[in-house]
């Protein structure tokens, strides 16, 4: 059963083949996943970040009009470097150098195809509740800053 933090979130699919965004999108599904949105088109991929603001994107690396790694390079000045922004590769190119440079623009994990799904699940899992952790941190952080500014404000006071 996922939790309901994870349930919620936003995963993107970005891949050329239909057959494999249905193949994703029921599988997910059926561990418990809502909100799934997908396109074959990865020039929609900057867009859809825009607009939909996933957790979690699945990328595919090879596509025609622009590759996973275009398509992540696109997306690095997007996310702020202090954002935790999961981007798992899955792809059939299983050369070293492919899972190298997918990694090193900016993909957080790389899983090559055909995939086993129990896999797939647990690397999405870890991927997203990574990025939950890192958003309650955020979210503790600015609490605090505010407290701080509000101690330094009422500390200031005393002193005149």
């Amino acid at each position: 059963m996922l939790d309901s933090n994870l349930k919620n979130a936003k995963i993107l699919i970005v891949d050329d083949h239909q057959p494999n965004i249905d193949l994703l999108e029921g599988y997910l599904q059926m561990q418990g996943f809502e909100n799934i949105l997908s396109t074959t088109d990865p020039v929609k991929t900057v867009e859809l970040f825009n607009t939909y603001q996933p957790d979690l994107i699945l990328l595919d690396l090879m596509m025609p009009k622009l590759s996973g790694y275009e398509v992540l390079e696109q997306l690095k000045p997007l996310m702020a470097p202090s954002v935790f922004w999961p981007v798992l590769v899955l792809t059939a190119d299983i050369s070293p150098n492919a899972k190298q440079r997918a990694l090193a623009s900016g993909a957080r994990d790389f899983l090559a195809k055909p995939f086993d799904f129990i896999e797939v699940f647990l690397r999405i899992r870890n991927l997203l509740e990574t990025r939950y952790l890192y958003q309650q941190l955020e979210h503790k952080n600015q609490i605090l800053e505010e407290k701080v500014a509000v101690l330094i404000k009422v500390m200031s006071g005393w002193n005149k």
